[in-house]
């Protein structure tokens, strides 16, 4: 555990189930990603239009919750719209 002072093992708890929401979000805008790449790569526009949109939203909840920096997810974002818009001017 974190010593034996209870504010230490309060703390240690806290920070466990920070880490364990965290991974999730994290996870959940992967996944999203994952998503919309596939789509992407089947030039599926319409499919990829919703998922791009969500994903973004995922990124920009995760990005003010201080889960992922502001770079990051600017980066992301932008990749995956050039992805989108790259598929959208061939169909």
């Amino acid at each position: 555990m974190a010593g034996n002072y209870s504010s230490a093992q309060k703390r240690h708890r806290q920070s466990e189930e920070r880490r364990l929401h965290n991974k999730s979000v994290k996870s959940s805008v992967r996944s999203s990603v994952k998503k919309f790449v596939a789509l992407a790569q089947k030039k599926e526009v319409n499919e990829a239009s919703v998922a791009l949109k969500i994903m973004i939203k995922k990124i920009d909840a995760a990005t003010q919750k201080g889960i992922i920096k502001n770079n990051t997810a600017a980066r992301k974002k932008s990749r995956m719209q050039r992805l989108f818009n790259a598929i959208a001017v061939s169909q």
